[in-house]
């Protein structure tokens, strides 16, 4: 990354905003770990999570190796050796650890990692307080800012799986089973044509959501609201997961390697009323809640059982362009999807992830950005599908219509859920 002068083009207004910004995100990191042992807080369940002690430190790594050591001369770094231990994935920086052996961090400690975010959190405030300070450099906090909510979600989802995965089985509620009733599922119709997709240009965009370009669509239909755990049981009982026909062939071997027969997080109770993990204990299964933790090959069996398909992603921007209806997030605390209510199309964002039927390819004329930051999305673009919409464990501020997450198609401890589309 070339440095970048602090004598150039200047925004004390967006420099004082940034500095508001930038401590309300930070602190929302803490408050998710308020309740979490400094045990808790080392777990990792399986490679593709992280512990949530490591997500404290990768995000502060961040603002430490993009934006303080190029910007501030006289920083001092907090450690010499986290350059290399709090490294993702950025191979240009001379390597990083197996992501698999993350939770073999035991040292430094959880109060160390506290003290390198308090150090760098009164790092940039003095960067940030300085006059004048360069478009670019605040491109690359709000940037940071960003990368720090998107692990947000994953200390989220990363710890639910780690405490599901514990050897003694999280408690059962008490409650008996809830029976709401979701609102009739109704579609929406779009014309055909040409639609233009992709970020607009105005506020902050990853560079995978441009540039701006037009598709040409045939006329379709987006569904109300997502696909709720009634009707996912609808499918499971007709015999979905043991009927070939509504698989891709990968999708299927999957289902037979690992043996699923439901979401993950799903168990069998006590004459077989299904329970699910809602990240604190086990619950009944409310069969109003939208389905929640399938894989892109769960969600394309079951729209093909239902005889209809999965959106694509430029599908679901248009509806949502339009319809933009919001639902549970982040905020809220409570870590789980919510049943859906009112007219139209309902929790478009929020709530679950939807899985589309687009693989997460570049964009017409898409550039990945100079220098490092160019790592940070374009080098994924391949084996993996797009979702759309954002998930109860979304920050509210973060997600938008052009927003594009990907993961593999069996991935599933993700919020993932399915709207259909015709």
């Amino acid at each position: 990354m070339t440095p970048t002068s602090v004598e150039e083009k200047v925004s004390p207004a967006r420099a004082a905003s940034l500095q508001h910004r930038f401590s309300d995100v930070r602190k929302m990191s803490m408050h998710l770990t308020r309740l979490l042992s400094v045990e808790d807080q080392m777990l990792q369940s399986m490679p593709d999570a992280s512990p949530t002690k490591w997500h404290l430190a990768h995000t502060t790594w961040f603002f430490e190796t993009f934006i303080l050591q190029p910007n501030l001369p006289e920083y001092t770094l907090f450690n010499s050796r986290y350059k290399f231990l709090f490294n993702s994935y950025y191979k240009r920086l001379g390597g990083h650890p197996n992501r698999g052996s993350r939770g073999l961090m035991s040292r430094p400690g959880l109060q160390e990692i506290h003290e390198y975010r308090d150090h760098v959190d009164r790092a940039i405030s003095a960067l940030l307080e300085r006059s004048p300070i360069s478009d670019d450099i605040l491109d690359l906090i709000e940037l940071g800012l960003n990368h720090e909510q998107q692990h947000q979600e994953l200390i989220v989802t990363d710890i639910k799986h780690a405490l599901w995965s514990a050897p003694i089985p999280p408690e059962a509620a008490g409650a008996t089973r809830s029976d709401g009733v979701a609102p009739q599922l109704s579609w929406t119709q779009f014309e055909g044509g040409i639609h233009s997709v992709g970020h607009a240009g105005e506020g902050f965009a990853f560079d995978n959501e441009g540039p701006r370009h037009e598709v040409l669509l045939r006329p379709f239909q987006i569904a109300s609201r997502a696909v709720t755990n009634a009707e996912y049981m609808e499918f499971m009982t007709d015999g979905g997961y043991s009927r070939p026909e509504l698989w891709l062939s990968d999708g299927w071997d999957t289902v037979r390697a690992n043996g699923w027969d439901a979401p993950l997080y799903w168990e069998p109770g006590d004459n077989r009323p299904w329970l699910q993990f809602d990240g604190s204990r086990m619950k009944p299964v409310d069969a109003s809640e939208p389905v929640c933790h399938v894989s892109f090959y769960e969600a394309d069996a079951y729209a093909r059982w239902a005889r209809v398909r999965l959106p694509l992603e430029e599908e679901w921007e248009v509806a949502a362009t339009r319809y933009p209806s919001k639902g549970t997030f982040l905020e809220s605390d409570v870590f789980h999807p919510q049943a859906a209510g009112g007219d139209g199309l309902q929790q478009i964002f929020g709530d679950v992830w939807e899985w589309t039927a687009s693989p997460y390819v570049a964009y017409p004329g898409f550039k990945p950005a100079e220098g490092l930051i160019g790592e940070y999305n374009g080098k994924f673009m391949c084996n993996q599908l797009v979702l759309r919409g954002g998930s109860c464990a979304t920050p509210a501020s973060h997600i938008r219509a052009s927003y594009r997450n990907f993961f593999p198609p069996h991935a599933r401890w993700q919020f993932s859920g399915i709207r259909l589309a015709k």
